[in-house]
C-alpha cells in the first residue's frame, strides 16, 4: 500500500492525516503526528474518505436543456454555453455584466487564480468569496489595529503555557475538537474564560474550576469586553510601559470605556457584575506586566458575524493592547479562521478589494507590481468590486451581474436570507458552478462543471497559524472531471484574454510568490522543495532562505510607525433586535457532525447518523410557555422567512434565545431567516442574532 502524508480537507485546524491506497483501489485514512492535532481528528476527519465515494458524484458537465432539465454534455458545450453568455452580457451592460464567487476551501493556487481570472480574463470587478461571510470582521480589525491581519500570529501550541484564554463567541469542542487539547494547560490553572450565550461543550471544559462561562445575551458581547476593559482600567492593570512604547489611542479608549461600569454591563449584557470582576483579574495576573504566566483573548465567529462585528473584534483588540499581550511570546491576540483555507483564500485575490499578497487594489504601486507579473498594463486592472452580500443583492438590479460564476461555495444555503438570494439567482441569465456534488446551489445552475475533491488534487493551504501546508493529491479524479486550473485556463484562451494562465499548481506557487513579493502576506519564500523537506514556513517569508515567522509583531506592528492603533468603540444595538412581535433571539452555528453549508458533510452516512436533520434548541421553561414538547416540530419566524427544526429542550440555552444550526437546506434552511444587514467597514452580514417567533408547527 502507498501512502501520502496531507491534511483533512474540512476546517482551518488543518489537521495532519496519511491516507493510502490499497491494490483494491480502496482509500484509508488516519491521523498523523501534526502540532494542530497531535494524532487526532474529529468525527469529520475521520469519515472524509466516504466522501470520495459519494454516488452523486458529478463527472460530467451539465448543461440546462429547453425543457428545464440538467442534463450530461461534453465539456466543449459546456464552454461554448460560458463564453457566448458571457459575450453577450458584457457587450450589452459592461465588464461587469459577469460576476464571480469564490470558496475558503479553495487551494492558494486556486484562489490566486480565480481572481486573476476574474481581473485578466473576465475584466470584471465583480469578485467576492464565502470568506466575507466567515472572517471579514476579523480581518478588518486586525488590519486597523496591526496594520496585518493573520487569524493566529502564533502557533497554536503557544497557548498550552497561557494562565488565561480568553475565548470570545468560539465553540472549539464541536468545531475544531482536536483542538481543545491545547486548552488542557490553562483549565488545569483555572483561567479558561468562554463568552457565550449557550453553555456548550466548549463553555463546559470551564466547570470543576476549569475557569468562568459568561453567558451574555445574543450581541452583548462588545459590552462584556468594554466591561472588561473598564475593571482592568480602574483596577491598575493596565500594561502603562507597554501602552506607552508600542501602542497609540490608549487615552479616547481609554475615555470611552468610563461608561461601561460592571452593573451598567450587567443591566445590558446579563453578565453579573461580579463575573465580570472575576473574569478581569483573572486576565490582569496571568498578563506578563501582572507577573503571570501569559494570556491570550480570542475571538470567533460569535463575536464577529454582526453588522458591528469588526467593533466587537476591535473591542476585544483592545483589551488585550491594555493588558500588553500582542507582539510578545507566551501571550496575544487572534481569531479563530474557520474554512479549511480561509486564511490563504483572503490573501491572494478572490476578496472585492484585494490583489495577492494581501495588497489593496486601490493602492497605486500594488496595482503596478502585480500587473507586471500578470504582463497586463496597470490601468487593465479593475478597481474594487462589491462585497458578498451587496454583490448577490445587485443581481436583478440596474448595472448588475447578468452572468455568475460559483467556485467552491453554497449560497443558497450558506448566505443570510437564503430564500431571496436563490430568487436573485433565478434573475441571472447564466448561473455556472463548478462543484463536484450537486449542491443546493448547482441545482440551479444552467452549467455544472465537475471539478475534483480535496484528495484528488495538488497545491497549498494556510492554516489558522498563517503556515503554509501541501495538499497532496492522493487519487486521480474520476474520468471527466477537470481541475479549476484547467477549466479557467481553457476559458482563458477562449475569452481571447491577453495572457495565458497557468494550470500547473507547482508553477502557480512560484506564480503566487512573485505577486505577492513585498506585501503584506508575502510568500517569496515558500516554494514545495521546502514544503516537501518538511519545513515549517509561516508567511510572512519574504526572501528564499528566510525561515518564515511563527511569531508576529515581537519587535514592531505592521503599521508605519510599528505601533498598534487602538481606536475607541461602543456598543450599539442588534440591527433586528427583539419586539412584541418577534420577541424572542435566534443564534445560529455550527454542530460537531457537520460543516459549512453540509454540501460534504450531508453525504457522510455516519455523520447523518449522528445529527440527520435540523433541531431548535430551546430552554424548558421557554418551551412550556410556547406549548412546545421535546420532539415536536417548530417554526422560527423573522420578517425574512421561516425555518423548521425538531425542538431540542436544554437548560445550556438562555430563556430569551433559541439555537439553530446552519448546515441544513430547505424547510430547515437557518440562513432563511438570518439577517443580511451588513458591518459598514467589514460587509460582515448579521448571522448571529436576529429577532424571531417561535410556534410549534400543527401537525400535517
Amino acid at each position: 500500500m502507498t501512502s501520502v502524508d496531507t491534511h483533512c480537507p474540512y476546517c482551518a485546524l488543518q489537521c495532519g492525516i496519511r491516507m493510502g491506497t490499497t491494490k483494491s483501489g480502496d482509500v484509508t485514512l488516519e491521523p498523523r503526528d501534526f502540532p494542530t492535532n497531535r494524532g487526532g481528528l474529529c468525527q469529520k476527519g475521520w469519515t472524509a474518505a466516504e466522501l470520495l465515494r459519494t454516488p452523486d458524484r458529478i463527472t460530467t458537465p451539465l448543461v440546462r436543456d429547453d425543457s428545464g432539465e440538467l442534463v450530461a454534455a461534453s465539456w466543449q458545450e459546456a464552454y461554448a454555453r460560458i463564453v457566448a453568455a458571457v459575450r453577450s452580457a458584457q457587450a450589452a451592460s459592461g465588464p461587469d455584466a459577469v460576476a464571480v464567487f469564490g470558496g475558503g476551501g479553495l487551494t492558494n493556487e486556486k484562489a490566486y487564480t480565480l481572481g486573476k481570472f476574474a481581473r485578466v480574463a473576465l475584466g470584471t470587478s465583480r469578485i467576492d468569496y464565502n470568506g466575507r461571510f466567515c472572517m471579514s470582521s476579523a480581518a478588518a480589525a486586525g488590519n486597523r489595529a496591526f496594520g496585518l491581519d493573520r487569524g493566529l500570529p502564533f502557533p497554536l501550541t503557544d497557548l498550552a503555557g497561557a494562565g488565561a484564554v480568553l475565548l470570545v463567541g468560539s465553540n472549539l469542542s464541536e468545531t475544531m475538537p482536536p483542538s481543545v487539547q491545547h486548552l488542557s494547560g490553562v483549565r488545569s490553572r483555572g483561567g479558561l474564560i468562554v463568552v457565550d450565550p449557550r453553555r456548550t461543550a466548549t463553555a463546559a471544559l470551564t466547570e470543576s474550576g476549569g475557569g468562568i462561562h459568561l453567558q451574555p445575551v445574543p450581541g452583548t458581547d462588545i459590552v462584556v469586553l468594554l466591561g472588561l476593559l473598564h475593571v482592568v482600567t480602574l483596577g491598575g492593570g493596565t500594561d502603562d510601559a507597554y501602552l506607552a512604547e508600542r501602542v497609540t489611542g490608549w487615552d479616547e479608549v481609554r475615555e470611552a470605556v468610563t461608561m461601561w461600569w460592571p452593573e451598567r454591563v450587567e443591566q445590558v449584557s446579563g453578565v453579573p457584575a461580579d463575573e465580570l470582576r472575576e473574569t478581569a483579574m483573572l486576565l490582569v495576573g496571568a498578563s506578563p506586566s501582572g507577573g503571570g504566566s501569559g494570556a491570550y483573548i480570542l475571538t470567533g465567529r460569535g463575536a464577529e458575524q454582526h453588522a458591528h462585528g469588526t467593533d466587537t473584534v476591535t473591542a476585544a483588540v483592545n483589551l488585550a493592547l491594555a493588558l500588553g499581550l500582542p507582539g510578545r511570546t507566551g501571550s496575544g491576540y487572534g481569531c479563530i479562521t474557520g474554512q479549511g483555507n480561509g486564511q490563504g483564500g483572503r490573501e491572494h485575490g478572490q476578496k472585492a478589494d484585494q490583489l495577492p499578497g494581501y495588497r489593496s487594489i486601490s493602492d497605486p504601486a500594488a496595482r503596478a507590481h502585480v500587473a507586471g507579473v500578470w504582463g497586463i498594463p496597470e490601468q487593465s486592472i479593475p478597481g474594487p468590486g462589491l462585497p458578498a452580500v451587496q454583490l448577490l443583492d445587485a443581481i436583478g438590479q440596474p448595472g448588475g451581474p447578468r452572468v455568475l460564476l460559483v467556485h467552491g461555495a453554497n449560497p443558497v444555503v450558506s448566505a443570510p436570507d437564503s430564500d431571496r438570494v436563490r430568487q436573485k439567482l433565478g434573475q441571472l441569465e447564466l448561473l455556472v458552478v463548478a462543484d463536484f456534488v450537486p449542491s443546493e446551489t448547482a441545482r440551479l445552475a444552467d452549467v455544472v462543471l465537475p471539478v475534483p475533491q480535496w484528495a484528488e488534487e495538488d497545491g497549498t493551504m494556510t492554516s489558522l497559524e498563517g503556515r503554509v501546508l501541501r495538499r497532496r493529491r492522493v487519487i486521480q479524479p474520476p474520468h471527466g472531471v477537470r481541475d479549476e486550473l484547467r477549466i479557467w485556463s481553457d476559458l482563458a484562451q477562449l475569452l481571447e484574454a491577453p495572457v495565458s494562465f497557468v494550470s500547473d499548481p507547482g508553477d502557480l506557487l512560484h506564480e503566487l510568490a512573485h505577486a505577492s513579493s513585498g506585501g503584506a502576506a508575502d510568500y517569496t519564500g515558500v516554494d514545495r522543495g521546502r514544503l516537501d523537506a518538511g519545513e515549517e514556513i509561516y508567511w510572512p517569508c519574504p526572501e528564499r532562505d528566510h525561515p518564515g515567522t511563527p511569531r508576529l509583531f515581537l519587535d514592531r506592528f505592521a503599521t508605519a510607525d510599528g505601533r498598534a492603533r487602538m481606536i475607541a468603540v461602543d456598543a450599539a444595538p442588534v440591527d433586528d433586535d427583539v419586539r412584541p412581535d418577534a420577541p424572542i433571539y435566534l443564534i445560529t452555528g455550527r454542530i460537531l457532525q457537520h460543516y459549512q453549508s453540509g454540501a460534504q458533510t450531508r453525504r457522510v452516512s455516519e455523520l447523518v447518523r449522528g445529527e440527520p436533520r435540523p433541531f431548535v434548541q430551546l430552554h424548558p421553561v421557554l418551551a412550556a410557555r410556547l406549548g412546545i414538547e421535546e420532539g415536536d416540530t417548530v417554526r422560527v419566524t423573522s420578517t425574512r422567512g421561516s425555518a423548521c427544526g425538531v425542538a431540542r429542550l436544554s437548560t445550556e440555552v438562555r430563556r430569551d434565545t433559541v439555537f439553530m444550526p446552519f448546515h441544513f437546506p430547505g424547510a430547515g434552511a437557518a440562513n432563511a431567516v438570518t439577517n443580511p444587514a451588513t458591518d459598514p467597514i467589514s460587509g460582515m452580514p448579521e448571522f448571529k442574532v436576529c429577532a424571531v417567533s417561535v410556534a410549534p408547527e400543527p401537525a400535517a
